[in-house]
């Protein structure tokens, strides 16, 4: 069976549904589970009527409630006549009757707890699925409409639940069918605990549905069904000319992911890696296209994406005691470690260590304690410049084309990979787009190959 996610601007009207629907057609011979986010633009407006309750602002959330069940009862009206638009009526009321009875209460107590948060943030995906369950219908589809609760299982982190698997797994196992021929819809994004208390998984938490569901139904495939087309070279808003990757493995989909490419996080689809189950990422608006299949192994080595993540500050300690001397480093990384500061790239020689940090909070502190070992220099407002491949640091000439890429461009800190597919090094904010640019057009841009 195939496991197919939709993300947001894949359901966001009655026109993206029917192209959802037409893309689901083409699996219906054999099992499949169809699982969607909240229509595009949807969740911003419930953390908006959150805000609104932890305001006290009843008129903004009354707006915003009657604005969202209205865009709904639109979509719904696109996609479905007769009985089967009745069907998804009542079924929008039944949910969006629970939201109203939160709004009211939090009103009346003048207080948003963390639990109803959480049930007002995860209602977007019970209404989008709705619609699409009406959609179905329509289409003389047979059709199964669940309600992720009941199968994801979590903790009581309400916000950002951590998913527990035993239990969850076993209620995939034990209630959750997908017969051939038939359309399985469910919501990615929330969950339950134990209790049964309704929780959301954090953003992202749509592709970890779907990848929870693959691993314990034992699906072929997981399918991400977005707005682009797959997996790219690099950031296609700052590079024109980039191009989507055919094939790459978890791990170089991490590294980027990591360094800024956004379209799928390897975190998120952590249950489909350990299973060995491959991620196709594809684009609904253009399903004819490849797009990116994401597995353990890829064919092919050498250089298949850059990333860039500017906000990075380089924090360097220098030290006359670090020569010849063992337990320095390990004192360093306490520090960090105290300060609860995560560490990206590291460059050491004999006497000093470069370490770069992505935290926008104060770094007075950390400088106090790290002045104890030596002379402390910050470096502000840097970039972080990732390239990607398999054993792509190996080939000297491609590490020396890299930096013939951007001869005036003042390189700050190299860092190698240990796992031989990542290359980064910092660079000015201000340098970054010219550097990816550069590097890109030498490496992809069919003219300079």
């Amino acid at each position: 069976m195939v496991v197919l996610k939709f993300g947001g601007t894949s359901v966001q009207d009655g026109t993206s549904i029917a192209q959802a629907l037409d893309i689901v057609a083409g699996s219906l011979s054999g099992g499949l589970l169809l699982v969607a986010s909240a229509m595009a633009g949807i969740t911003n407006n419930l953390v908006s009527l959150v805000k609104a309750l932890q305001n006290g602002e009843e008129p903004l959330a009354r707006d915003l409630l009657q604005s969202i069940a209205k865009r709904h009862f639109i979509v719904l009206e696109a996609v479905a006549r007769g009985a089967n638009l009745d069907a998804g009526r009542k079924q929008l009321d039944l949910h969006l009757s629970d939201m109203e009875a939160l709004v009211k209460g939090s009103l009346l107590l003048k207080d948003c707890s963390p639990r109803v948060q959480d049930a007002l943030l995860g209602a977007g995906e019970l209404l989008s699925t709705t619609i699409l369950w009406a959609a179905a219908l329509e289409r003389g589809w047979e059709t199964q409409l669940f309600d992720a609760r009941a199968f994801i299982k979590t903790d009581e982190n309400f916000g950002e639940a951590a998913v527990l698997w035993p239990e969850t797994f076993h209620a995939v196992q034990g209630k959750l069918t997908c017969p051939r021929r038939s359309v399985s819809i469910i919501q990615g994004f929330i969950g339950s605990t134990l209790a049964g208390v309704s929780t959301v998984l954090g953003r992202g938490g749509s592709d970890y549905s779907a990848a929870l569901f693959g691993a314990a139904l034992g699906a072929s495939e997981i399918q991400i069904w977005t707005d682009v087309d797959g997996i790219m070279t690099t950031d296609p808003r700052k590079v024109s000319d980039a191009r989507s990757i055919p094939f790459i493995t978890y791990a170089e989909a991490a590294e980027l992911a990591f360094f800024g490419a956004k379209v799928v996080h390897p975190a998120t689809i952590q249950p489909a890696v350990e299973r060995r189950i491959p991620v196709l990422v594809k684009n609904t608006k253009n399903p004819s296209h490849a797009g990116t299949k994401i597995s353990m192994e890829a064919p092919g080595s050498g250089l298949r994406a850059i990333a860039g993540r500017a906000g990075v500050t380089v924090v360097t300690v220098s030290s006359s005691r670090m020569l010849n001397a063992y337990g320095f480093l390990r004192r360093i990384f306490d520090i960090f470690d105290r300060q609860r500061l995560s560490v990206d790239l590291v460059a050491t020689s004999e006497v000093s260590v470069s370490i770069t940090v992505e935290e926008k909070r104060d770094l007075r502190p950390l400088v106090r304690e790290l002045e104890e070992l030596g002379t402390v220099k910050v470096e502000e407002d840097c970039a972080i410049v990732c390239l990607v491949g398999q054993d792509v640091w190996k080939d000297n000439s491609r590490i020396s084309r890299v930096f013939q890429a951007i001869p005036e461009v003042p390189v700050r800190l190299i860092s190698l990979g240990s796992s031989d597919i990542n290359l980064s090094f910092v660079v000015s904010s201000s340098d970054l787009d010219r550097s990816v640019s550069a590097i890109h057009r030498v490496f992809f841009d069919p003219k300079e190959n």
